[in-house]
This record gives structure tokens, sequence and C-alpha cells, in this order.
């Protein structure tokens, strides 16, 4: 059974010339990376510094995996297009929510705020 799945994925990979390994390995090995981004906004953000570059890198580690696909893939449906889409916007929205939190949380904690 589990020989006819990797077959399957694999083919369908070839069908898209996307290696799906590839595509799962820079997925997952981009969450510690974004998480590390995210924290650095935070602190700086609490810090009252720039947060350009932690945005940028959190972005970047948010979308590496559809980045290889959109460098690498060939003929992928529109369809596939759109909901990686919705994807990015909604966990796009989510992390912002849950950043402004952060940050929110971490500004009226601050030791020495009496």
């Amino acid at each position: 059974m589990l020989e006819a799945a990797n077959a399957w994925i694999l083919a369908l990979g070839s069908q898209y010339n996307v290696n799906p390994y590839i595509f799962a390995a820079i997925y997952v090995g981009a969450i510690p990376f974004f998480f590390a981004s995210i924290a650095w906004l935070v602190r700086r953000a609490r810090a009252g510094r720039s947060t350009v570059a932690p945005t940028m890198l959190a972005g970047f580690f948010f979308v590496s995996a559809y980045i290889y696909l959109a460098i690498f893939g060939q003929d992928i449906p529109l369809w596939v297009w759109i909901f990686l889409a919705a994807l990015i916007v909604y966990g796009a929205v989510s992390t912002i929510r849950d950043t402004r939190r952060k940050i929110a949380a971490a500004t009226v904690d601050e030791p020495g705020d009496s």
C-alpha cells in the first residue's frame, strides 16, 4: 500500500515537473525559520525598531515551497493556484493578527511599567 501511494505521489510530481519530496522538505524545513522570523519581528517591534527585514523573511519562509512550485512546476492547473492564493491570504491574515496580538501583549507585559 505504501509503495502504491509513493508511486502515485511520484507520478503526480513528474507530471508537473515537481519533486513532491523536495516540496515537502522545503515546506516543513521553512517552519522553524518562519517562527524565528516572527519572534525576531516581535522583539524588534517591542523595541520600536524597524520590522521590515523580519517581515520580509517571514513572508519568504511562508511562501518558499510555493516559490519552488512556481519556478519548477509545469502545467500546474489554474485551480491549484487559486487554492494556494486563498491559503496564502488566509495564512497571512491569520499570522498578522497573531503577531499583532503578541506585540500588544509584549508591550503591555514589559517590566518596569508600573
